[in-house]
């Protein structure tokens, strides 16, 4: 005889009704095109009002003109977002680009290992060519945002389970050679990635993102839809992510890495590298603690609203040196709402996945 199922434990139902400010989302790709008409609206739909967005579009953003070209187009968009741009570290980047993109306002400047994920071509081989661009950077007290992963050209057996902790070396020795940088390893998955980031100066943070606080190697493995770089990890690292975002450690805050394909390029025989989370930042971040907290990695005593507001804004803001001047506020509700099973554009000829399509999340409403 089966056992009848057991309900649902609902373990944060006393966030329902939370006020919280407005999310900062430090890292999202908007991409170009019809794409970016699609994605961009679903910024404040997951309760974000602050993005910094990535600088790999085709041709990647090398020039100051290009930027703000880009940042116009996505202010016309949607006006009620703050738009934090970023420029590609390439080649083409100089002592004198970065001067005239602090002025101009641009608030990093990310480096993509070379081929390790998408719109990666012209990535970085080797980052001494860059030093006099990284100590202009300090003086201009310009934020270095890293893709932490060596490349499989790197050697070393590098596979894309290892990549992340391979990279790590490198992070310290670009933190000891120019301590006084901003620097932000981007989208941590695994627990080394924690612990190296503890252990650097303040001038070193990380982002971690919605989905790697679900996924281990087995979803991804199974599921093109969950499947992006860098690859999520093992359970003690699931766990360690977890832990880490209701820590109260202002090293650590929200960046999603939203990354939006065509659905046919997530079903193609070389499957793109991107997980779209954007229209849920927020709720798929509740939905995690509350999973984190039924399976005993965190307590429920853990998920404060101080906890909450410090991870999904107060630290991202206070790293970048920025300010919500809008003050905007927005409430966390249950019941539950239904992911999409896909957003498409108006005329239909562009389709998107998003991330834990057809389940239920934590709806999030603007106050």
């Amino acid at each position: 005889m089966t056992s009848p199922q057991r309900p649902r434990k609902i373990p944060l139902e006393k966030l329902h009704g939370l006020e919280l400010p407005a999310a900062a989302d430090m890292h999202v790709h908007l991409r170009e095109g019809a794409m970016t008409e699609l994605v961009v609206p679903t910024i404040r739909r997951g309760g974000v009002n602050t993005v910094f967005v990535m600088p790999n579009l085709v041709p990647p953003i090398t020039t100051v003109k290009h930027c703000m070209e880009y940042k116009q187009r996505l202010q016309s968009l949607e006006p009620n977002v703050t738009f934090l741009m970023s420029l590609y570290l390439h080649p083409n980047i100089s002592t004198e680009t970065v001067i005239e993109a602090k002025r101009a306002g641009v608030a990093g400047i990310k480096s993509y290992p070379h081929g390790v994920t998408t719109h990666s071509d012209h990535g970085v081989m080797s980052y001494e060519q860059f030093y006099p661009v990284f100590e202009e950077m300090e003086r201009q007290d310009m934020v270095l945002n890293l893709h932490g992963e060596l490349p499989p050209s790197a050697g070393k057996d590098i596979t894309v389970l290892n990549a992340e902790e391979s990279f790590l070396p490198t992070l310290l020795d670009l933190h000891r050679r120019f301590p006084k940088l901003r620097i932000i390893l981007e989208h941590c998955t695994s627990a080394a990635a924690i612990e190296a980031v503890k252990s650097c100066g303040p001038t070193v943070a990380a982002t971690i993102t919605a989905h790697h606080l679900f996924l281990i190697v087995d979803d991804w493995a199974g599921d093109p839809h969950s499947f992006c770089k860098p690859v999520a990890k093992l359970p003690s690292d699931r766990r360690a992510l977890l832990k880490t975002v209701v820590s109260g450690n202002s090293k650590f805050f929200f960046g999603t890495d939203s990354a939006p394909h065509p659905a046919e390029t997530k079903r193609a025989d070389r499957v793109a590298a991107g997980v779209f989370t954007q229209p849920h930042a927020v709720s798929y971040v509740i939905d995690a603690l509350e999973q984190g907290v039924e399976m005993g990695v965190i307590k429920a005593d853990e998920v404060t609203k101080e906890n909450l507001e410090n991870f999904l804004s107060g630290f991202g803001r206070t790293f970048y040196k920025v300010e919500d001047d809008r003050k905007e506020r927005i409430v966390l509700s249950k019941p539950l709402e239904a992911v999409e099973d896909l957003l498409k554009s108006a005329d239909g000829s562009l389709e998107v996945v998003p991330f834990r399509r057809a389940k239920m999340t934590w709806g999030v409403f603007w106050k």
